[in-house]
């Protein structure tokens, strides 16, 4: 093959067929290249035939399935076996049950109750254990995630998380015998400059006491302090590094990069965590038991009010467990609890399910 063969075969003017010459030196015409043929379609699945799953897969499969099938079925045994027994009360209720805030169930032939009052202790010192633990928790979190060196967020996250297995009999000693005379200074400052507000005014017991919603409050806050600041934390360090890197990169501060990246991301997890722990203080018995005096003056609707939540005053009345009717009104108590720490808990997964997809 000769140089200018190879020259006029590679000139070949446009619209010819290029032409190359072969060993020989004769030549050949170059035709266009015949496209690949595709590989063959794989044949759809027939109607009858089934996909093979191993005899663990379907060991697996039936045990999740079945797990999750038995936890809905006690739920919903719960909330029924809670209505059946409180109808019968609640038909011979001669109050308003949702209204009336006297709790007299000693005589079934007589009996009147209402859960006004139980609601407001309850929620109150719930809200102030909810205002007090939230920033707490979230700047905890962030120093953890953001500022901690590694060598210090490991060890100091584990003493967080021992929070909460301190029993809740110990909280209660603990707010009862040692909170509450420190506290008597605070409250009685906050009574005397802020009573002209309504939530800080005179309760139904002094505001040095110390079995109050202001002290039952700030307990409440250090037993579901571990719950948010858990929750917070696993969302705060799944902040995506490219959006952090990114923002460090345009010269953003570690103040910028927390406000601009790490709580966007992590805010909607954030507040679900919260509402897992207004969850959990909804629901505490022995410590606000031990915490929270018994008075029959009702309350004045302030944080220095006393009384019995809906959990303590279950607890308070088990002495009174003698009929079914008597029962059944606790029981009424028992089924509005177990309504609203449910929804608290629906609503916290509901939040938490948008959290680390970055929406503003």
């Amino acid at each position: 093959m000769t140089e200018s063969t190879n020259s006029e075969w590679r000139s070949a003017p446009p619209g010819e067929a290029a032409t190359s010459p072969d060993e020989t030196g004769n030549t050949l015409v170059g035709g266009p290249e015949e496209p690949a043929s595709p590989a063959p379609p794989t044949p759809p699945e027939q109607p009858g035939e089934r996909k093979v799953l191993r005899l663990g897969d379907r060991l697996f499969q039936s045990v999740a399935t079945g797990s999750g099938i038995f936890v809905v079925a006690i739920i919903a045994a719960i909330g029924l076996f809670l209505l059946v027994r409180a109808i019968p009360a609640l038909q011979a209720n001669e109050a308003n049950f949702l209204l009336s805030g006297q709790w007299r169930t000693g005589a079934p032939e007589d009996m009147a109750f209402g859960i006004v009052d139980l609601a407001w202790i309850t929620v109150a010192s719930s809200l102030v254990a909810l205002i007090i633990a939230m920033p707490v928790a979230g700047g905890i979190a962030l120093f953890l995630t953001q500022y901690a060196p590694r060598v210090l967020a490991r060890p100091f996250a584990y003493v967080v998380d021992l929070l909460a297995a301190v029993p809740s009999v110990i909280y209660g000693l603990w707010g009862a015998l040692v909170l509450a005379p420190v506290l008597k200074p605070v409250a009685l400052w906050i009574n005397g400059t802020l009573g002209w507000i309504p939530i800080f005014a005179d309760g139904n017991v002094p505001a040095n006491s110390g079995s109050n919603v202001f002290t039952a409050g700030i307990v409440l806050a250090v037993m579901i302090l571990p719950i948010i600041t858990g929750v917070a934390r696993e969302v705060f360090a799944r902040t995506p590094s490219a959006q952090i890197e990114g923002a460090l990169a345009l010269g953003a501060t570690k103040w910028e990069v927390v406000r601009t990246t790490v709580w966007p991301f992590g805010r909607s997890g954030f507040v679900g965590g919260a509402m897992l722990g207004l969850g959990r203080a909804l629901g505490e018995t022995v410590a606000l038991t031990v915490i929270l005096s018994y008075t029959f003056e009702g309350p004045h609707y302030s944080i220095f009010d006393a009384g019995a939540t809906f959990a303590s005053r279950i607890a308070l009345g088990s002495a009174e467990f003698n009929n079914h009717l008597t029962v059944g009104a606790y029981i009424a108590a028992g089924l509005v609890l177990f309504i609203s720490t449910f929804a608290v808990n629906a609503l916290a997964r509901w939040i938490e399910s948008g959290s680390g997809k970055g929406k503003k």
